[in-house]
């Protein structure tokens, strides 16, 4: 049995950078290098990651939730999302292409 969802999103999904940067950079006094002192890693890496260029990977899911206090599940159900979006919009001809199939 499937579920039909026919319901298309037109406008992507936020990006996890662009949490960061917009949400929790402000409300924790953050700055780039201050966040990446915090979670270890270098300033390059938050840089691309708040300028959308770097997906969330799950290490750093575990890094960003234990600073945050949030679960790393929420952090890759934000990246699941989005590029989930960005793959349904890059490959739109070839699985319109698939029909699906019904069971006998």
């Amino acid at each position: 049995m499937t579920i039909s969802n026919t319901i298309k999103r037109e406008i992507p999904p936020t990006h996890p950078g662009e949490m960061i940067r917009e949400d929790f950079m402000p409300d924790y006094s953050l700055t780039t290098a201050s966040l990446a002192n915090a979670l270890g890693v270098s300033r390059q890496t938050i840089n691309e990651l708040l300028r959308e260029r770097r997906s969330i990977s799950p290490p750093m899911a575990l890094r960003l939730s234990r600073l945050f206090g949030n679960s790393p599940e929420f952090w890759l159900n934000v990246q699941h999302a989005r590029d989930l979006w960005e793959s349904e919009k890059r490959f739109q001809k070839e699985l319109k292409k698939i029909h699906p199939l019904n069971a006998a």
